[in-house]
C-alpha cells in the first residue's frame, strides 16, 4: 500500500507533464497560426465570408458607385414588383393576405443575400437616410440612392401595368377599410421605427449583410404585414409607395407613406444612439468586411491585458 502511493505520484507527475507540453504545443501552434495565414488555410471559407460580407474599400470606392447604384436599381425593383404585386394579386382575390404580405419579407431576406456586399441592399430611401445620420454613410451618395431607388419602384409598376394593366391602384398602399390617414400615420411611423431599428441593428455600417441581417430584416418585414396590414397596407418604405402612385396617377393618401416612414427613421437614430453611441466608427465599419480595425482591436487588447 505504501509503495503503490509513490508510484501513483510519478504517474500523476507524468500526466501533468505531458499535459503541460501538450499545451504548451498547442499555444505555440495557435501563435504561429496568425489570421493572415487562415485565409489561405482555408480558401473556400474566405472566398464565401467575402462573397457574403464584400469589401470596404470597394463600397467606398468611388469608381463603383454606377455598380451600386444599379444593384439599389435592380434590389428595389425586385422588391416592389413583389409587395405591389402581391397587393394587386390579393386585392383582385387571386392570393391570401398572408402571401401577399409574407413575401416581400422573403424577397428582402434574398436581395440582402445576393446583393447586400455590393450596394448595402438599402432598398428604401428612409433607411439610406438613417444611415446618414448615423454618420455611417456619405450624405453626398443619399441623393443619388433616393432617385434609383425611386426608379426601381417605378420600373417594377410599369411592368405591373403591362401585364394586368391599370387595376386595383397597382398595389399601391392606402388606408384600409374604416381605418383614417391619422390612424395609418401613426402605424407607419412605428412599423418603420421598429424596422429601421432592426436594421441600424444588424447592419454593418452602411451595409445591410450577412444571413443575420437577412433574416432580421426580412423577417420583420413579413412580421409587420400579418398583424398591421390591414390597417396601413405596411409600406414603410417612400419608394415602395411611390412607384405605384406615379404609375396609377393615384395619390391618395401618399403623404402618410412619406412621413410615416421618415419621422419613423428618426426615431430609430434617436433610439440607436442612446443604445449604441453616435454611430460611425472604425469598428461599426471594419465590420461590414468580416473584420476589425487593427489598431482599434490592438487598443482594445492592450485595455483587457491592463485590467
Amino acid at each position: 500500500m505504501t509503495g503503490n502511493v509513490p508510484e501513483s505520484g510519478k504517474n500523476g507527475s507524468a500526466a501533468g507533464g505531458a499535459a503541460g507540453e501538450a499545451g504548451a504545443m498547442s499555444e505555440a501552434r495557435a501563435q504561429k497560426i496568425g489570421q493572415a495565414e487562415m485565409g489561405p488555410a482555408f480558401p473556400r471559407t474566405h472566398h464565401v465570408l467575402l462573397l457574403e460580407f464584400g469589401n470596404r474599400q470597394d463600397f467606398d470606392d468611388p469608381r463603383q458607385e454606377w455598380r451600386r447604384l444599379f444593384s439599389e436599381l435592380l434590389g428595389t425593383f425586385a422588391l416592389v414588383l413583389v409587395a405591389a404585386g402581391g397587393g394587386l394579386l390579393h386585392a383582385k382575390g387571386q392570393i391570401s393576405l398572408a402571401a401577399a404580405v409574407v413575401a416581400p419579407g422573403l424577397m428582402v431576406t434574398a436581395i440582402i443575400l445576393f446583393m447586400g456586399a455590393v450596394s448595402g441592399a438599402h432598398l428604401n430611401p428612409a433607411v439610406s437616410l438613417a444611415f446618414a445620420l448615423r454618420r455611417d454613410f456619405p450624405w453626398k451618395r443619399v441623393p443619388g440612392y433616393i432617385v434609383i431607388q425611386l426608379i426601381g419602384a417605378t420600373l417594377a409598376c410599369l411592368f405591373l401595368r403591362l401585364v394586368f394593366g391599370n387595376t386595383q391602384h397597382l398595389g399601391a398602399t392606402l388606408p384600409g377599410p374604416g381605418y383614417t390617414n391619422w390612424q395609418a400615420l401613426l402605424m407607419e411611423i412605428v412599423l418603420t421605427a421598429l424596422l429601421v431599428s432592426v436594421i441600424l441593428g444588424t447592419a454593418s455600417a452602411a451595409q445591410n449583410v450577412g444571413a443575420i441581417a437577412a433574416l432580421g430584416v426580412g423577417g420583420y418585414v413579413a412580421l409587420a404585414g400579418l398583424w398591421a396590414a390591414p390597417v396601413s397596407g405596411v409600406s414603410m418604405n417612400p419608394a415602395r409607395s411611390f412607384g405605384p402612385a406615379l404609375v396609377s396617377g393615384d395619390w391618395t393618401s401618399y403623404w402618410v407613406y412619406v412621413a410615416g416612414p421618415i419621422v419613423g427613421a428618426l426615431i430609430a437614430v434617436s433610439c440607436a444612439r442612446a443604445l449604441r453611441g453616435r454611430g460611425g466608427d472604425a469598428i461599426s465599419r471594419a465590420a461590414g468586411s468580416g473584420r476589425l480595425d487593427e489598431r482599434g482591436a490592438g487598443r482594445r487588447g492592450e485595455t483587457v491585458g491592463g485590467d
